[in-house]
């Protein structure tokens, strides 16, 4: 089953999934709250806003996705694409890049 966002008509295809990264403000030893615009790394957690229907397998059926929206994830640093709608700023992620799901 494959789900649209929210706000938009997006719909990823076969095994991909789109995620919303989640930012983490990060806070010195000092207290001093540093603002997402810092030079930070790539994020590599996010919330699943949507999923594909499934990578299709030799026998012409989908394998069912592991991953389903809501799910906060881990996934590779390096792995996403980015995409920009509507002005905000979304990844794409193959299923087969993401981690674990945190629970």
């Amino acid at each position: 089953m494959c789900y649209a966002l929210r706000v938009m008509k997006l719909k990823p295809l076969n095994a991909n999934v789109i995620v919303k990264a989640i930012t983490e403000s990060e806070v010195t030893k000092s207290g001093i709250v540093l603002p997402d615009t810092v030079d930070k790394e790539k994020p590599e957690k996010g919330e699943v806003i949507a999923v594909g229907e499934g990578k299709l397998l030799d026998n012409g059926e989908r394998a069912k996705m592991t991953v389903k929206v809501g799910d906060k994830v881990m996934f590779k640093k390096y792995s996403p694409d980015e995409i920009k709608v509507d002005s905000e700023e979304y990844l794409v992620i193959s299923e087969s890049d993401i981690l674990a799901v945190i629970e």
